[in-house]
């Protein structure tokens, strides 16, 4: 299975559907202690009783795009256009007809109230006990953010770090470009939604098949997307459905899923 199945899928199924509204957001985060700001920008789909989501890179989708979005056929969306904005029509799209909270594989995880470090960390250490963190195992990370890193090490793991925008971490340790370079040393891979939506998930898949080594997502964005590969390659999601937790003070909550099996 890759992602153009699901769109093929969901083509088949979404009939006259409009999506409600489309929103574009940008903002950034500097945790305490830190000297990284993240900046991070999300398009984001509402279809019926869903909000799909999909981080981007600077300039690929204009504000403007959401004006000429809202209320268009859901069809249209997912066949064409940039490809974050056809994912978050799609996560729409599958968080509508399935949502996580009624999902029976779904293990929820109440994210508390409290600061945006207490937070962080609080969910990153959820993503972390959903990996086979154990004392050494190498830990290929794919989309770097400080608190996960941190709770991989907690664990007794070493992390890979992996990242298209960041060069070092918190602590200095050098961030590669090449998810080649990571997954072939790796354990396990932990790999972040945005790789759904920046044309590097199927290969990031495939090579992980190769490999034989399991794949976890931790999912804001396309966060039902990446449940749909639950068994079909990913070994576990943590999903994140918009609002996120970092648009609130107040406890959120994220679900976790764990592969039966694999294919």
């Amino acid at each position: 299975m890759t992602l153009d199945d699901l769109f093929r899928d969901a083509l088949g199924q979404v009939g006259d559907t409009a999506a409600t509204s489309v929103f574009w957001l940008h903002h950034g985060t500097r945790l305490a202690g830190s000297g990284t700001t993240y900046l991070n920008r999300y398009v984001a789909v509402r279809v019926g009783g869903a909000f799909g989501a999909c981080a981007f890179e600077d300039g690929q989708i204009p504000p403007d795009l959401c004006r000429e979005a809202s209320g268009a056929p859901l069809a249209d969306l997912l066949a064409e256009g940039p490809l974050p904005l056809r994912t978050a029509a799609l996560d729409a799209h599958l968080g509508h007809t399935r949502p996580h909270r009624d999902d029976p594989r779904a293990e929820p995880v109440t994210l508390p109230a409290g600061t945006p470090e207490q937070r962080a960390a609080a969910r990153d250490a959820a993503v972390a006990e959903l990996a086979p963190v154990t004392e050494g195992a190498r830990i290929a990370l794919i989309g770097v953010v400080n608190p996960l890193v941190a709770a991989i090490r907690e664990r007794g793991g070493q992390c890979l770090p992996c990242d298209l925008n960041l060069r070092t971490t918190r602590w200095g340790d050098p961030i590669t470009e090449s998810m080649a370079e990571v997954v072939d040393a790796a354990d396990a891979v932990v790999a972040t939604g945005m790789t759904l939506g920046n044309g590097t998930f199927d290969e990031l898949l495939a090579r992980c098949r190769k490999r034989d080594i399991p794949l976890y997502v931790y999912a804001q964005s396309a966060s039902a997307v990446a449940r749909a590969f639950l068994g079909h390659g990913v070994a576990g999601v943590s999903a994140e459905p918009f609002p996120f937790s970092q648009f609130s003070a107040d406890p959120t909550t994220l679900y976790r899923y764990r592969a039966t099996g694999t294919a």
